[in-house]
Formats: C-alpha cells, sequence, structure tokens
C-alpha cells in the first residue's frame, strides 16, 4: 500500500512541467535552510574543514549554494519518473564513450568499471543506455534502502532507461555471472562513500581531511581485469548536465597497495574544487577516524586475549582434563 501511495504521488508530481519544479525547489530551498536548517552543523562543519583558506563569507556562499542545489536533485530526480528518452538525453549527455568501447575492444575486456561521486545529478546519470545502445550493458551499484517501499521505487526508476541496479552484497556474483555470459557492460560505482569499519583499508588527505576511502572497487576490478574511468560531471546551467568518460591513471611503480582508489579520489577531488556546490555535504563523510579505529582494533584484540583466558580456564578445571 505504501509503494503505491507514494510512487502514485511521485509520478504525479513528476508530470508537472520542470519550470514549476524548480519553482517548488526554490521554495524547498527556504525552507530548508532557514527554517528547518536541515543538517546546518554537519554541512558547516565539512566545508569549514574542507577548505580551511576559505573566509567565513565565501564558506556560506558555497552553503547557500549547496543547499539550492540540492533541493534541485530532488525535484530533477522526481522528473526522471516520467522524463521521455528525448528529453533526458538532451538535459544529461555523455563523451568520451567511443575511447571506452576502443580500450574494451582492444584489451579484450569485459567491463568497464566507471567511478563517479554523490556530484551534479547522480540519478541522470542512469539514463547512459540511450547512449551506449547495443554496444554496452550499463548497471550501478547501490546501496539498498531500509524502506522497502522507497527502495523498490527507485530500482525501477533508475532502470527506465535500460539500467541495472545491482545491490552492493550481490556486485561479485553478478559481476562474475556477466562475465562468464561474457556481456560487455559498464558499471557505476559511487564510491565516494564512508566504508564499514571492517572495509577500511585506506586513508588518504582528500579536502584537506584525513579520509578513509572505499577499495572495493579496484579489488574487483582487478580480480575480473576491467578498464577503469571516472565519470566527471558538470553542470553548464540549471537542468542541464554534461558527463565525460575519463581514464584514470595510476602507477603500479610507486608501490602503493591501492594506486586506482588514490587517482580516483584525487580526480573527484580536482571535480569538487572546480565547483563545490555541487557535491552532498550534508553526508557525514567523516564520522569514521584513524583514532577511532585503532581503539576498536584494540578493544577487539582485548576481546579476544579475554576469550582465550577464559576458554584456557575452563579446559583446566574440566575434570576430564
Amino acid at each position: 500500500m505504501a509503494y503505491f501511495l507514494v510512487n502514485g504521488f511521485w509520478y504525479l508530481m513528476s508530470l508537472l512541467p520542470l519550470r514549476l519544479l524548480y519553482f517548488l525547489s526554490d521554495c524547498i530551498y527556504y525552507l530548508l535552510y532557514y527554517c528547518i536548517r536541515y543538517r546546518r552543523k554537519v554541512v558547516r562543519k565539512n566545508l569549514v574543514n574542507s577548505f580551511p583558506s576559505k573566509s567565513l563569507k565565501e564558506i556560506i556562499k558555497i552553503e547557500k549554494g549547496f543547499y539550492a542545489w540540492f533541493c534541485d536533485y530532488v525535484v530533477e530526480t522526481l522528473k526522471v519518473r516520467s522524463f521521455s528518452e528525448e528529453e533526458i538525453s538532451k538535459r544529461m549527455t555523455f563523451e568520451g564513450l567511443d575511447a571506452v568501447y576502443e580500450d574494451m575492444e582492444r584489451n579484450g575486456q569485459t567491463f568497464c568499471f566507471a567511478y563517479l561521486g554523490h556530484y551534479c545529478n547522480w540519478e541522470w546519470v542512469a539514463s547512459l543506455p540511450l547512449w551506449t545502445k547495443d554496444k554496452l550493458k550499463c548497471a550501478q551499484i547501490y546501496h539498498p534502502l531500509e524502506n522497502v517501499a522507497f527502495n523498490r521505487m527507485f530500482v525501477n526508476v533508475r532502470g527506465r532507461f535500460g539500467s541495472e541496479s545491482i545491490s552492493m552484497s550481490e556486485t561479485l556474483r553478478r559481476i562474475i555471472q556477466l562475465k562468464r555470459d561474457k556481456t560487455k557492460t559498464v558499471i557505476g560505482f559511487i564510491a565516494d562513500q564512508t566504508p564499514v569499519w571492517n572495509s577500511i583499508h585506506l586513508w588518504m588527505d582528500f579536502l584537506n581531511q584525513e579520509t578513509p576511502v572505499f577499495t572495493g572497487t579496484e579489488r574487483i576490478a582487478k580480480q575480473v581485469n576491467a578498464c577503469i574511468y571516472y565519470i566527471d560531471i558538470t553542470r553548464p546551467r540549471r537542468g542541464y548536465y554534461q558527463a565525460v568518460f575519463k581514464p584514470v591513471k595510476w602507477s603500479e611503480e610507486e608501490g602503493k597497495e591501492y594506486p586506482i582508489s588514490e587517482a580516483y579520489m584525487h580526480m573527484l577531488e580536482e571535480t569538487i574544487g572546480r565547483h563545490p556546490d555541487y557535491w552532498l555535504w550534508s553526508h557525514n563523510r567523516w564520522k569514521r577516524t584513524r583514532k577511532m579505529l585503532e581503539q576498536r582494533l584494540e578493544e577487539q584484540e582485548k576481546r579476544k586475549e579475554e576469550r582465550i583466558r577464559a576458554n584456557s580456564a575452563k579446559e583446566s578445571n574440566n575434570p576430564k582434563n
């Protein structure tokens, strides 16, 4: 029932002209920024720490720009529910695909792993199948939402133009299946998320802060010999985006364990620095620190030692021994 109600409301809202939705976005902006003050403390903290050389006036300008863009992102995501193929193709364009085709063909590769971040409108990137046509299958890795109704709606919307949504927990299994079937596929990975504690294998300086980096994409890419690209997105004007496929360049000679992940983060940092308003600053990206990780590891080691001592004590008190 929840799915049909919310889905129906989403569809009806999507039928409104984009110009009217942008007017609604402007209204939401004032409500969100000045009244509700949605995550204002998190956004301000992230911006101040990321740009220590900027004045408070400059920080507030970026902050307001972020909230204005974020509200646009919300209504643009609503609109994609009823966008025609022709309209979305005008508003979300892709460049550099010829280089991707040539790389995959030349190296006999089945996959292109495309890194991107929570920058500009990542939901519209799911229209990529309209550009690859029959040359490449398109898919994106996603983290399922806890709300089943909303999760189902987002999966359906992301698949409107032929793209497949692959759950994070099913990533490796599905990729192996695609490789076995020899299905040439470009897979999008939004890799600027905060990794879970057990998956933190790399720390680096990102936006002037020590940052844990998600390395799962690189590890899988090496297993299946995927070519690696970065999707650099710009927003020429309101309602229009340009995505350029750029090869991720790294050097194995430097002795780094995760050179691809580091190269991606540098490219993303450059994109954000060019126009910081369009990154998802409301995400608590730096909630995990190296010190917190070390404390967790120490606690785990202590619990392990306590279990060993407890088991040894039981064995020594066992009459059979």
